[in-house]
């Protein structure tokens, strides 16, 4: 059997499908974080974030090491080819560091962003709000179900 930090479970909603790491916890904005040991959590953008975004283009940290930060102050931006989002952050302590890999391959956030694309990482606690897989599973199922009746809104004349 694989370790529990490599082990990952498969959703499917509509057209929507993407394997989640099972360790990790998930923010309400779609962020993953991972416990890297001595208080330090890595921050990530979910698959369906990047869906969202759409292809990565450019981003920046504003934050600097040491600096303290809480959930919900934005620590950058990113832009993708749909979007320009700022980076909220997730974890409430101290800002350690963005991604430096990102500066010459921004597309990493997309391409393998549950490891190497990573954003950046807070030495903290998570967020109270953060879930586990289970619980991210049930939020993805209320929030496709939303764009979904949207959709069929939005297609339905008058």
């Amino acid at each position: 059997m694989p370790p529990p930090e490599s082990q990952t479970t498969l959703y499917k909603r509509a057209t929507f499908v993407t394997s989640l790491p099972v360790a990790r916890r998930y923010s309400p904005s779609h962020c993953w974080v991972e416990n890297r040991g001595e208080g330090i959590w890595r921050v990530g953008f979910t698959k369906f974030a990047t869906r969202m975004l759409g292809e990565m283009v450019d981003h920046r940290f504003d934050a600097t090491a040491g600096l303290p930060v809480k959930s919900g102050d934005v620590v950058g931006w990113i832009e993708g080819f749909k979007a320009i989002s700022d980076l909220f952050c997730v974890v409430d302590g101290a800002f350690v560091a963005g991604n430096t890999a990102l500066a010459s391959d921004i597309e990493l956030v997309t391409r393998d962003g549950y490891h190497a694309g990573w954003l950046y990482e807070v030495r903290g606690e998570p967020d109270a709000l953060c879930v586990d897989v289970h619980g991210y599973r049930e939020l993805l199922d209320k929030t496709i179900d939303r764009i979904l009746e949207k959709q069929k809104a939005e297609e339905t004349p008058d």
